[in-house]
């Protein structure tokens, strides 16, 4: 079993290695770094925006509220 510190390192080093590999897939395609930020930051919002609508996880609601 991991310890706590390695998964967050193993966390911090694979969430480093997909924004890099998503930063160069862009600007292979576009030539421009600017817009594989643009990209980046957007595909992130949007990645939140779906999960917003996702339940899975997250404690159901009361039934009802006083």
């Amino acid at each position: 079993m991991d310890s706590n510190t390695r998964s967050i390192a193993k966390a911090i080093s694979y969430r480093v290695l997909g924004s890099v590999t998503t930063a160069c897939i862009v600007y292979s395609f576009s030539g421009d770094m600017r817009a594989s930020a643009v990209v980046k930051l957007g595909l992130y919002f949007v990645h939140e925006r779906i999960w917003n609508h996702i339940p899975l996880g997250r404690p159901k609601p009361p039934e009802y509220e006083i």
